[in-house]
């Protein structure tokens, strides 16, 4: 995610001749360059349960999801989405697409204003994009924005699911932020160990009727 402390200008040229060999990277902004800052753990959970959904989801077909390490050309501008799926032909030494059906960000304090307001921005101007994921990752909320709604929010919590329209993939809350560590995971995890709980003895009391029901008499 972009750095706002740590800005300097350059050319476009020169931003994609050097981004290549920087071991920082960097996002372009109408000629502003701004350094991305380290993730957290919560991040690159949320990041690895999506891309490993649409992994295996997408394995053998056209579409393709890619990590961070792809940028999206929108005109001047350059952003690293977190996670991107793409359907059109490609190089395999390409930097960057033009063409991503499906972009999902992961939230945080420090990105929030740029990828709902910035990126969205630029990101409703892709012909091809369909779907906007923004996932927060300090408490559990997944905003889905659809072109064919208008870019109007849909918001999903703990118990719900949502199908990815581009790519036919339905998902679940809990696949999102599996293993992730905040309050609301944890209090949902709790409220399902206390239902299972309370289910418990009244499976057992069934069973046991259902067994004494089948003794010969």
């Amino acid at each position: 995610m972009p750095n706002l402390a740590e800005q300097y200008s350059l050319s476009e040229q020169q931003y994609l001749a050097g981004e290549p060999n920087s071991p920082i990277k960097h996002e372009y902004i109408d000629g502003g360059v701004y350094a991305m800052a380290g993730a957290s753990a919560n991040h690159n959970l949320i990041t690895g349960n999506i891309f490993g959904e649409l992994r295996n989801h997408l394995k053998g077909q056209p579409c393709r999801p890619f990590t961070s390490d792809m940028k999206v050309k929108i005109g001047s501008r350059y952003f690293y989405p977190d996670v991107l799926v793409d359907c059109a032909d490609y190089a395999g030494d390409d930097q960057f697409t033009e063409t991503p059906t499906l972009i999902v960000e992961v939230l945080s304090k420090s990105t929030r204003r740029m990828d709902e307001t910035t990126k969205r921005s630029s990101y409703s101007q892709i012909d091809s994009l369909q779907e906007y994921l923004l996932i927060e990752q300090d408490i559990v909320d997944v905003e889905l924005v659809r072109r064919r709604n208008g870019w109007r929010s849909e918001h999903f919590f703990m118990g719900d699911q949502f199908t990815l329209e581009s790519v036919g993939l339905t998902l679940s809350v809990a696949e999102i932020y599996d293993r992730v560590k905040n309050a609301d995971v944890t209090e949902w995890l709790l409220q399902q160990a206390a239902q299972a709980e309370a289910d418990a003895p009244a499976s057992m009391t069934a069973a046991t009727h259902t067994a004494a029901t089948d003794q010969p008499s």
